[in-house]
């Protein structure tokens, strides 16, 4: 509890503004805890992703970041980030605390993120990588958000990932990035109707999370198997329905923090994503 005290205790202070009179705290304004499970490796993608989010979504974001080592260690770092409104009457505050987990602390995160969640907002997750399945740190990760959002193409095998993903639903509200992407081609797919619930085949030229994901809503909307052929491509650039090109959607060019920002505000379990999973 050590750490988090002093946490606290950071925060507090840099929540503080100079003036004359004396230092002032400023109040926070927070519309939700935000977790993310950032590994080394993806830290600097974070804390691009994060800048883009502030004035979206003040929050209190804790990045918690796993290192291995024999050495068991926590070490935490704090930042107030100040916005303001148009109008320049009202400034947003976010706060980022960034928690090194080295060792063993990294098998029970929840010792250091439940004093830290804000009463009575929703705790949303943000886990960058594959998730480590069946994994201590994972399961008390799950046990204390309302929200777990991943990216399946970060995945070395999104297909065998997406079992353990399956086995995380009534814990928490899952969602992919990887499906909230395809949303402008499931859209075009959409408007094939009626024709479009006779066909036999789908090739998509894409990330193979992404295709899949269209894919498996696809044949759980028909309810029946359709086939896929996936191209290798980063971003889902083609999709062809039994030989026939489907009209490609306008380009939108959202970035990772407005693809993130559409997740954190929605708090249900989504039936028509869970539905697509299952049918991969």
């Amino acid at each position: 509890m050590g750490v988090v005290a002093d946490i606290e205790r950071e925060l507090a202070r840099q929540r503080c503004r100079a003036r004359e009179d004396g230092r002032v705290p400023q109040l926070r304004t927070s519309t939700l805890t935000h977790l993310v499970w950032a590994p080394p490796r993806w830290l600097q993608q974070v804390r691009t992703t994060l800048a883009g989010l502030h004035e979206r979504h003040p929050a209190r974001t804790i990045v918690l970041i796993p290192e291995p080592g024999r050495r068991a260690a926590v070490e935490a770092s704090t930042a107030v980030r100040e916005f303001t409104l148009r109008g320049g009457e009202r400034e947003v505050i976010s706060e980022v605390i960034e928690v090194r987990l080295r060792g063993r602390p990294a098998e029970h995160p929840a010792s250091i993120v439940l004093p830290l969640l804000l009463s009575d907002l929703p705790v949303f997750c943000r886990w960058r990588g594959e998730p480590a399945w069946g994994r201590p740190g994972l399961e008390e990760i799950v046990g204390v958000v309302d929200r777990f959002v991943v990216d399946s193409s970060e995945w070395r095998s999104p297909a065998r990932g997406f079992e353990g993903l399956e086995r995380l639903f009534g814990r928490a509200a899952v969602s992919d990035l990887a499906y909230r992407r395809t949303l402008p081609w499931r859209q075009r797919l959409a408007e094939l109707w009626p024709g479009i619930r006779v066909i036999r085949s789908l090739h998509v030229t894409g990330p193979r999370a992404d295709a899949l994901l269209l894919a498996g809503w696809l044949r759980s909307r028909l309810r029946r198997e359709v086939a896929l052929r996936v191209s290798a491509a980063e971003a889902v650039t083609a999709v062809v329905v039994d030989g026939e090109q489907v009209e490609a959607p306008v380009p939108n060019g959202v970035s990772a923090s407005a693809l993130l920002s559409a997740e954190l505000d929605v708090l249900a379990r989504d039936p028509f994503y869970e539905a697509a999973l299952t049918r991969v």
